[in-house]
């Protein structure tokens, strides 16, 4: 990942969220997008954006692979993990499938259960 210094430091703390980010290929590179690492607490006018688009550094032979997957119908690509290995930020990336409209309405009313049960276990007591 191509990172700014104060993009390391946040991320050394752990001030990472990948919960909307997904992996872009834009002419023959691949970008993070929608990752957000949360501005160093101890940082100054120089501060990075949260938001900002991220290179990802990676080989020609892995981006064929990844985005000739990726570019199937209702495949993704999606990261799962940021982690550092030696002292480099590296980022782990899976292609996925998206839910189908069946598989949300399943998802939704087994939340609505949940939460109905859970109600109802409050009102008893």
């Amino acid at each position: 990942m191509v990172l700014k210094g104060t993009e390391v430091k946040s991320l050394r703390d752990r001030h990472c969220q990948l919960d909307q980010a997904y992996v872009s290929r834009e002419d023959g590179e691949l970008w993070l997008i929608n990752c957000e690492i949360a501005e160093y607490s101890k940082g100054n006018l120089m501060n990075h954006a949260p938001k900002r688009k991220r290179k990802l550094l990676v080989h020609r032979r892995e981006i064929e692979k990844f985005a000739g997957k990726a570019e199937q119908r209702g495949f993704t690509m999606v990261p799962t993990k940021v982690y550092f290995r030696n002292s480099r930020a590296k980022v782990e990336i899976a292609v996925a499938r998206g839910k189908q409209t069946v598989d949300k309405r399943q998802s939704i009313k087994e939340r609505d259960v949940k939460k109905e049960i859970s109600r109802a276990a409050r009102s008893h007591s």
